[in-house]
Order: structure tokens, then C-alpha cells, then sequence
């Protein structure tokens, strides 16, 4: 308790999920929290249940100019910020043949795009020192057929969490990654696939982790109050890999 005190976090895609539950744990550990999200629904409810001291900013996280607003909003109500989380972003499964033009772009837009230019729009809000945590994926370390988009994604998240800690750090600036495996979270109900069919990709997916199932949120929140708090201040351009050993296969 008490790891990131008095530490202003802004975390993307913070309404449900992996986003929600660092929500909780930044505030158990006294951080000062704002989140983004898109969905009116799950911005109300994240609203209620976070509670009335955390900042509520509605923004699509794949529209490039919707990032500058952010950044306002983020100086003018916490004056800067000390902990930026990179979570929000979207999962396409899809066959090769099966992608079109506005599809893939919609993808980078969320996966790439809106969080390169949200650290672009908050560097001059970011304080000295500041911790960057972008949410990656095992995705971008193995070859799971119909991943395609999703994992290529990522690997270019990936690939910014190094340009960035080597541009960045001597700012005082660290850039690391998490890159979860398989996650229980609202996710893979955003698929577009029946109960049944969900349920089959679920199985696929849960028989490929050798530690047998499902990662918790909590899991992966845990490692981003880490890469967060000043426990892990040695550590810049670093990824950590929470798979239940899917990545070792």
C-alpha cells in the first residue's frame, strides 16, 4: 500500500477490464487516477464505481486529434501526470482473407496510432520522473493463426516501448511494457462471435496456456503498479511477459 502516493495516472481504456482493475489497485496504493473510455455505459459505470475523486474523461483512443484534448484536460485538472498507463486497444480476430482496408486501419488507429500521440501530446505535462506502461501482448511473440493484424499491433507497440525509453529517458522518462496472455476480461465478448462459437475460440485459446487457464486482471494490474512505482525505477525499454507460459511453447 502507499507505492504510488501522491502520483497523478492516467490510464487508457480504464472503464472495464485490465484498465478498470489498475484503477483499483493505483487508487488502493494512493495515486491520483483518471481514466478514458468510449463506451457511454461503461463510463458510467466505471464513474460509480471508482467514485467521485477519479477523473472520468470520455475519448475515442483511435482518433489522433482527440489525444490533444486529453492532454488539456489531464493539465488542467491534475497540473501534470507522473504515471501514464497505454491499455486501451482492440482485438480483431480474423483470417488473412477476411480483412479490408478500414478494418486493418481501424486497428493501428487504437493499437498504435491514438497512443503515440497521446505521449506526444502529454510530454509536456509529463513530470521528471514519469513512468510510461503500454499494454502489449503475447500476440506479438507468437505465431497464432488469425492474429495477424492484432499481433502485428502489438509488436509495434512493442517496438515504441524501445525508441521511446531510448528518446525519452534522459527526461527522467521510463517506457516499459506489459504483454498479458489470454486475460477473462470483456475482450473477447467484443469479438462479434456467437455464445457457442465464443466458447470454442476460449477453449482453443485456454488449451495453448500451459499453466491451463485464464489469467485474472488482477494479475496484470499487479504488474503495472510495479512498472509504475518507483520500485522499478532500474528498469526502461523493458517488457514484462504474463502469459502462464504461452509464450515458451
Amino acid at each position: 500500500m502507499g507505492r504510488l502516493q501522491g502520483k497523478r495516472a492516467l490510464i487508457t481504456g480504464g472503464t472495464s477490464g485490465i484498465g478498470l482493475e489498475t484503477a483499483h489497485q493505483f487508487l488502493n496504493e494512493g495515486a491520483r487516477v483518471a481514466v478514458t473510455g468510449k463506451n457511454p455505459a461503461t463510463l458510467e459505470s466505471a464513474r460509480k464505481e471508482l467514485g467521485p475523486d477519479v477523473l472520468i474523461i470520455p475519448s475515442d483512443a483511435g482518433e489522433a486529434g482527440a489525444q490533444k484534448k486529453v492532454a488539456e484536460t489531464l493539465r488542467q485538472s491534475f497540473g501534470g501526470l507522473d504515471v501514464l498507463f497505454l491499455n486501451a486497444g482492440i482485438a480483431e480476430l480474423r483470417p488473412v482473407e477476411q480483412w479490408d482496408e478500414n478494418a486493418f486501419d481501424r486497428s493501428f488507429a487504437v493499437n498504435v496510432k491514438g497512443p503515440y500521440f497521446l505521449v506526444q501530446a502529454l510530454l509536456p505535462a509529463l513530470a521528471n520522473p514519469a513512468s510510461i506502461v503500454l499494454n502489449a501482448s503475447v500476440n506479438a511473440h507468437i505465431g497464432m493463426p488469425n492474429t495477424s493484424v492484432y499481433g502485428a499491433s502489438k509488436a509495434a507497440l512493442l517496438s515504441l516501448v524501445r525508441t521511446l525509453s531510448g528518446e525519452l529517458i534522459s527526461r527522467g522518462i521510463r517506457v516499459n511494457a506489459i504483454s498479458p496472455g489470454p486475460i477473462s476480461t470483456p475482450l473477447y465478448g467484443k469479438l462479434g462471435l456467437s455464445e457457442a462459437d465464443l466458447g470454442s475460440v476460449a477453449a482453443a485459446i485456454q488449451s495453448q496456456v500451459p499453466a491451463g487457464r485464464f489469467g485474472k486482471p488482477s494479475e496484470i494490474a499487479r504488474a503495472v503498479v510495479f512498472l509504475a512505482s518507483d520500485e522499478s525505477a532500474f528498469m526502461a525499454g523493458s517488457e514484462v511477459l504474463i502469459d502462464g507460459g504461452m509464450s515458451n511453447l
